[in-house]
């Protein structure tokens, strides 16, 4: 059932609680270490945070992105897109749409992290101007049972 009748499919729409269920959908299905319900219960609701998401042609919720407000910049918290929608400039869309609401919260920098074999997103981040900054050691749990920890890199963006 779609929930946005007004939006059109290539828009990027902020998300209310009325959304959880198609969040944790597109959650389960795209991310091998997903976030909980309650923590997508939980952005949906901050104050702090902006929850964004994109549409398919049948107003179903094809990708997500999660922004928190610090004091002095935004971080990037999540951002995940229907596997069979990938490919398709979906990311894309959901992080310019987050990278204009950082500058309207008048954040100085976009903080995000990502794996270090995440590839298109390696891609997708450094053609917006994302530069590495730093890596956690270790950090994410292998996406194959016996494979050994991956490492996070911390990028950032001037605004």
């Amino acid at each position: 059932m779609s929930m946005a009748s007004a939006a059109r499919a290539d828009e990027v729409i902020v998300l209310t609680p009325a959304w959880q269920g198609a969040v944790v959908a597109v959650e389960q299905a795209g991310q091998s270490n997903p976030w909980s319900e309650r923590q997508l219960a939980e952005a949906l609701v901050a104050e702090d945070h902006e929850v964004v998401g994109l549409l398919d042609e049948g107003g179903a919720l094809i990708g997500y992105a999660v922004l928190a407000r610090l004091p002095f910049e935004a971080e990037l918290q999540a951002i995940t897109v229907a596997p069979a929608a990938r490919r398709r400039g979906v990311a894309r869309a959901l992080l310019e749409a987050l990278i204009s609401t950082a500058t309207t919260w008048g954040s100085e920098r976009l903080l995000l992290e990502v794996r270090a074999s995440n590839a298109p997103a390696l891609a997708l981040y450094r053609g917006l101007g994302f530069i590495e900054e730093g890596r956690r050691r270790g950090y994410y749990p292998s996406s194959e049972a016996s494979g050994p920890r991956e490492d996070a890199l911390l990028m950032g963006c001037a605004l």
